[in-house]
């Protein structure tokens, strides 16, 4: 059993610039990194393609740069993974743990109407277990992974129960009943794309993260990550995560409700703006690189790692991709 560095990273999308609530979670994730004397990474999760903007992903690195806030090595893109999420998902089908699926979210959403338990706006939809036991006569749409043994809900919603509890950093002990909660979720799309779920699971251990810090809006996605990680054997980080930046209509701030760029040319309030949302205190600083010192201890006093992340597997690491071009 060894021990790996403290690892931290940053892993936005390509699809807008950065704005004042990435500029959190950017922030956190560094601050965090640097408190515990570790790495920080940055990783352009572009697996969506089409929604991924030409050269926004190094645009953002760009705004980062501006920032002060370098990673220790250069970004991994995940438009260049492919081979090592089809290797997890074919180790999950190997071994029973995923299934291919026929069902468009109109059959998921009449197959709950008919047991009286409408789809509702917001909710999750959770899969109600239609091809657990094959196909049946469709064709393949997608892959899932399995959640619970039972061949359909059948309304019996009390025969399910998959529990996975961990405690966040900021959030505190958290549980969730995967299979009551999500249900089957999709690892592999029906447009031929991988899903945000895979691909995060296998390029966090392939980067050798130990410690992912991101925004509140993301809390729920970590009982399916841990289940992916259990599975394939692969390290838990541990997980922090940060408050969320707001829009006018009380959603978290984002491209869709008019988040605006980043402004990068006054970098030192951007940063102190940000830090205000983690709840840091004001730092008097001359310049970005005393702040982000300052802040960086302040971070240390405000969020103490006690126990050193263990590794029972070895998980071969690929070298991780530079920018098409340059890293900013």
């Amino acid at each position: 059993m060894s021990t790996i560095p403290p690892t931290g990273r940053f892993a936005p999308s390509p699809t807008g610039p950065l704005h004042a609530g990435s500029a959190v979670a950017a922030l956190a994730s560094w601050l965090d990194a640097r408190a515990q004397g570790g790495r920080w990474l940055v990783r352009i999760e572009d697996v969506d393609t089409p929604r991924c903007l030409p050269g926004m992903g190094e645009h953002i690195l760009g705004q980062l740069a501006a920032l002060g806030l370098l990673p220790d090595a250069p970004p991994l893109w995940q438009s260049t993974r492919s081979a090592a999420y089809r290797a997890a998902l074919d180790d999950l089908l190997t071994r029973g743990l995923a299934y291919p699926c026929g069902c468009s979210r109109r059959e998921i959403d009449a197959a709950w109407q008919a047991l009286g338990r409408p789809h509702l706006r917001f909710d999750e939809r959770i899969y109600p277990g239609t091809c657990r036991t094959g196909l049946h006569g469709k064709a393949a749409r997608a892959t899932r992974l399995r959640t619970a043994q039972n061949a359909q809900l059948d309304g019996a919603l009390e025969g399910l129960s998959l529990q996975i509890a961990w405690t966040d950093r900021r959030l505190g002990p958290q549980q969730q009943d995967l299979a009551r909660a999500v249900g089957d979720f999709i690892l592999h799309r029906a447009d031929g794309l991988w899903a945000y779920q895979l691909a995060v699971v296998v390029d966090d251990a392939a980067q050798g993260v130990t410690d992912v810090v991101r925004g509140a809006d993301l809390a729920d996605n970590t009982a399916r990550q841990i289940h992916l990680q259990r599975l394939l054997g692969l390290p838990q980080p541990r997980y922090l995560h940060t408050p969320l930046v707001l829009g006018a209509d009380g959603h978290k701030l984002s491209k869709q409700n008019g988040a605006a760029p980043l402004d990068t040319r006054q970098p030192l309030a951007t940063l102190k703006a940000a830090a205000a949302v983690l709840g840091l205190p004001a730092l008097p600083a001359a310049d970005v690189a005393d702040w982000l010192a300052a802040a960086t201890r302040a971070w240390a006093a405000a969020w103490p790692v006690q126990v050193q992340v263990q590794v029972q597997v070895q998980v071969p690491v690929q070298a991780p991709v530079a920018a098409r071009g340059a890293v900013a």
